[in-house]
């Protein structure tokens, strides 16, 4: 049985506004398609409710760096309230959505996933031995990887929100449509 070492715990990102979930979905797709990672979608719910759609999706993207150590990055996307508006951009209307988004990474460092020092206790000593003194410095440069990734992909789904902050619905603006 492998081992599994949280490296990211709960590493949050919140915002209200206006957002386009499909590009938000591009971009995190094409975030872990650029670093390597094969996409593992574990959830993908949406419901409508009265004061507009809750999507909640749970992605567990996986990278394999060695034989020995693979890293996961789990985010959880909450969207709550989400509704379709209407918003002029350049002299063109386009449609966004507008509601509350949660986010939540983890990220997880899981050695010998293969399960290749298990089959004999004297392995599993040997295994415990090899992680304490000699893969030690393997396993700290695997966390500071996927500690950076996850930085990363956090920064640029705020910068990517932030690109909506200042664009206001057409009826905010007091425009008919």
């Amino acid at each position: 049985m492998s081992e599994v070492k949280i490296i990211v715990d709960g590493m949050t990102l919140s915002y209200e506004g206006l957002f386009d979930a499909a590009e938000l979905y591009k971009m995190i797709d094409q975030f872990f398609w650029e670093k390597g990672y094969d996409k593992r979608e574990i959830q993908n719910m949406e419901k409508v409710e009265q004061t507009g759609k809750y999507i909640e999706l749970e992605l567990q993207p996986y990278k394999k760096l060695s034989d020995y150590a693979k890293v996961i990055i789990r985010i959880y996307i909450r969207m709550f309230d989400v509704k379709e508006v209407e918003v002029e951009k350049d002299g063109q209307q386009i449609r966004l959505n507008q509601g509350r988004l949660n986010l939540i990474f983890d990220g997880f460092l899981e050695t010998d996933y293969e399960g290749r020092w298990e089959s004999k206790p004297m392995y599993v000593f040997m295994r415990t031995v090899f992680d304490k003194f000699i893969y030690k410095t393997y396993t700290a440069k695997y966390e500071s990887i996927l500690t950076e990734e996850i930085h990363h992909l956090h920064s640029q789904i705020k910068s990517f929100l932030n690109l909506y902050r200042y664009t206001a619905p057409i009826e905010e603006k007091g425009w008919n449509a």
